[in-house]
């Protein structure tokens, strides 16, 4: 479900019940996370709202910290990889056609495919276009380093490959003589001429925006959700804003708004949010939930059967005791046994899926997030998942429902002169752009 929802093909996930979503309260948050970035939300039947306030912070931190932890994890594995580069030893991904990887993560030739390299240089090199040397190859059913047929591109990368002389490569790191040689430079540059010559201006491509405020900001006239939208004008800026959806099918007057604009006064809000003494209240609050769902209700579950089943255990050795059947017994004792080593199997595997963060480490995250830079993409995710339910944009102020309480903070006059300022200022219309899929808005009383 959650990989089907990278395709848009639906806006919402209807559950009877929100702890029917997810095994434990961190689950929940990371699969609301993923779901939330493909603008689909998560809608409990039977619940009036998602959850109340402290258990929606909760889930906020739980969501930010994943990620935090996980971009450090990150940094520790590039910096492995990083090493392992200077090495000129492989990082893991495949080597390509004509090379593989010994034990030592050193690279060596693959005799076999390495003379398919040499014949793809060869063929191209005497005039053969990349079309003929692909169909000659696909009938005679010599795959490519992933073991599926060539194309276009996958000739054009062994062609384009400086490895096949020897020149290792890493990111933006280059080092001769760091890789076993398959082609000579002669003919290797004769094929890079030729490409060249032959090459077409590439295709402009577009890059991707995060909108943070993706399923949290709504229209304030009409409830509408408000979707971030990127256009380029004829002068070649980009422009990224939020537009409500009723205002493009021209049933609603309001504004278009600046995407920086308004997630920095989001984001500066929020901050302000993180005083000593909400850190240390937050901190507190986060733990013990944390704790509370650490026994969670799979662990539960399968705790009780483990004590049923020596329960029952116990009675069977009664009864064999007294004299009843003894094979019939015996063959039911180990029946039951096998079921308590089963049952303790699963219980340990849904130990260990289990995640608990502690006091200090949720004090330091939130702490890091304080001061970090306002600029970095996942400081301000943070700030915005943790605090932000929903927000209500008019053209001269916004109100902000926060995760924290039942309050709503409104600031008034601060986006209808800059983003008048701002749009007037194009000179031509915005030249198309994605909509980020938008489900329903909450009511006033859910996000309150």
């Amino acid at each position: 479900m959650i990989a089907d929802s990278d395709r848009r093909t639906f806006e919402a996930v209807l559950v009877y019940q929100l702890d029917r979503f997810a095994r434990n309260r961190y689950d929940s948050a990371i699969n609301k996370a993923k779901l939330k970035k493909n603008g689909v939300r998560v809608i409990s039947a039977k619940e009036n709202i998602t959850d109340d306030a402290s258990g929606i912070l909760v889930e906020g931190v739980l969501e930010s910290m994943a990620e935090y932890y996980s971009a450090e994890l990150s940094q520790k594995i590039r910096r492995g990889m990083d090493i392992n580069a200077q090495k000129c030893l492989s990082n893991g991904s495949l080597p390509g056609l004509g090379f593989k990887v010994d034990a030592d993560r050193k690279f060596y030739i693959d005799p076999e495919a390495a003379a398919v390299v040499r014949e793809i240089y060869e063929r191209y090199a005497s005039g053969e276009t990349v079309a003929e040397i692909n169909r000659d190859l696909n009938a005679r059913q010599i795959k490519t380093a992933h073991g599926k047929e060539f194309n276009k591109n996958s000739l054009h990368r062994i062609l384009r490959n400086k490895r096949y002389i020897g020149v290792y490569l890493y990111k933006d790191m280059e080092i001769p003589g760091g890789m076993p040689r398959i082609i000579e430079d002669e003919l290797f540059e004769r094929v890079q001429h030729i490409l060249n010559k032959n090459k077409q201006a590439p295709g402009r491509t577009r890059g991707k925006e995060e909108y943070l405020l993706t399923t949290k900001l709504f229209c304030g006239y009409c409830r509408e959700m408000m979707t971030g939208y990127g256009g380029t004008s004829r002068n070649k800026n980009a422009y990224h804003y939020y537009s409500c959806k009723n205002s493009r099918k021209k049933l609603c007057d309001k504004k278009i708004v600046q995407k920086e604009k308004i997630e920095d006064r989001v984001v500066s809000v929020c901050r302000k949010l993180l005083t000593d003494e909400n850190i240390e209240k937050i901190s507190k609050s986060v733990a013990a939930a944390c704790q509370a769902d650490y026994d969670g209700s799979g662990v539960k579950r399968i705790k009780a059967a483990i004590r049923e089943t020596e329960a029952a255990i116990e009675n069977l050795w009664i009864a064999l005791e007294k004299g009843q059947s003894v094979d019939m017994i015996t063959e039911r004792i180990e029946k039951r046994k096998a079921e308590k080593a089963e049952l303790e199997a699963q219980l340990a595997i849904e130990m260990n899926k289990q995640v608990i963060y502690t006091e200090p480490q949720i004090r330091h995250y939130l702490i890091s997030l304080r001061t970090g830079d306002l600029n970095d993409i996942n400081i301000r995710r943070g700030f915005i998942n943790i605090f932000v339910r929903a927000i209500y944009l008019y053209d001269d102020k916004m109100t902000i429902y926060l995760n924290s309480g039942d309050k709503e903070t409104v600031i008034d006059d601060i986006l209808i002169d800059e983003t008048e300022e701002y749009f007037d200022s194009l000179n031509s219309a915005l030249n198309g752009g994605s909509a980020v899929v938008a489900s329903v808005p909450p009511s006033k009383n859910r996000v309150c």
